[in-house]
């Protein structure tokens, strides 16, 4: 699972706010937007067990200066609130009250006893092993942490296997933990290791499409830089690119949605910070939008000096001496009706033209 972390790439992206998503439309141009869904955001607490024994007796923390007697066993764990290691509940052999003790305190060998078995069920996979773990409720935090930080979920999100994702995510493992070394989610890895069906079953599951890792990376920012320096017309790279196509898809379908715009209005910032003021079509407030987002035909035409105007309906169509067709558009900014090649006028103004002219016959 190391290539992710190895490999890094630097992209950023514009969060944009649509409380009111925009739907599609049918008139030209259009611009994606992304827009945040309403997500479930798992919390996880210790298993079963250790939430009774919780009810039933105090805990205390650990304190260096303090006396504390022979370790017994771990009957829970928790990973810090940060996410950069672990704590682990110790029940003492004499009459001493279970105490949380930061894992640097513990023996190694005592943590490798209650630790073993889980990351070795999970870089391996095994479903059932895992679930044998889970259902003994031995007070395991399901989002226990290794040394960089990655969970249980984000090995087996990365092997691919969706029978453990859909056990460890039903089991309440948090879907949108980030790793401490490169802020990736469980979502960067399956998108990066090209695992579309764990893709979709994370999504189901309210994992954030939107997530950025530590270099403002998306999953679909991921994918995409991936794609880029896969090789084309490499029969042995046909598959990879494919699998790539299939996530890309499967994330648009999460985050992005087409919204009519009516004209951009201004530009602002340089090189990968260009932004521009754009002006909907269904009259919402103005939006700054990166360029990324926008339709590369609209952004061509305001960068040539290219003004967009509102078709309100056709009046007439004919054929010029090319054998062209051409309608004559009235406007809703002004009273002149002009006459307008077939591309730049709605398909559905032209429909509805011809409709009402056969009517009227």
């Amino acid at each position: 699972m190391d290539g992710l972390y190895v490999n890094h790439y630097s992209l950023s992206r514009l969060k944009i706010s649509s409380p009111n998503p925009k739907r599609l439309g049918t008139t030209p141009p259009a611009l994606v937007l992304k827009f945040h869904t309403q997500h479930n955001h798992k919390t996880t607490n210790l298993a079963i067990s250790a939430t009774q024994q919780q009810q039933q007796q105090p805990f205390e923390s650990y304190n260096e200066a303090e006396t504390y007697g022979d370790v017994d066993k771990i009957i829970g764990s928790r990973a810090l609130e940060d996410g950069t290691g672990m704590e682990y509940l110790i029940q003492w052999r004499d009459e001493h009250s279970p105490t949380w003790v930061p894992s640097q305190f513990i023996a190694g060998d005592v943590v490798a006893e209650y630790e073993t078995p889980w990351w070795s069920a999970a870089k391996k996979a095994d479903e059932s092993a895992l679930r044998e773990i889970i259902e003994f409720e031995d007070g395991r935090d399901i989002d226990a942490v290794d040394n960089d930080g990655r969970t249980a979920l984000l090995f087996v999100s990365g092997l691919g296997s969706e029978p453990c994702v859909k056990l460890l995510a039903s089991s309440g493992a948090n879907v949108n933990h980030r790793d401490k070394t490169a802020g990736l989610t469980a979502l960067h890895i399956a998108s990066g290791y090209v695992k579309p069906g764990v893709v979709k079953l994370l999504l189901q599951f309210g994992a954030d499409p939107e997530s950025e890792d530590h270099s403002c990376r998306t999953p679909l920012d991921l994918t995409k830089e991936i794609l880029n320096v896969t090789p084309k017309g490499n029969p042995i790279q046909f598959a990879r690119r494919l699998g790539l196509e299939n996530v890309m898809t499967t994330l648009e379908n999460a985050i992005f949605e087409y919204a009519l715009v009516e004209e951009i209005l201004e530009k602002r910032g340089k090189d990968s910070m260009v932004e521009y003021l754009v002006k909907w079509k269904d009259g919402e407030d103005n939006e700054w939008v990166k360029k990324s987002l926008i339709d590369e035909e609209l952004v061509k035409d305001f960068e040539a000096g290219l003004e967009y105007a509102i078709a309100e309906y056709v009046l007439g169509e004919r054929e010029t001496e090319d054998g062209k067709m051409e309608f004559l558009v009235k406007w809703t900014d002004t009273e002149e009706a002009t006459w307008e090649p077939l591309e730049n006028v709605d398909q559905d103004l032209i429909q509805e033209f011809r409709q009402g002219s056969v009517l009227n016959v």
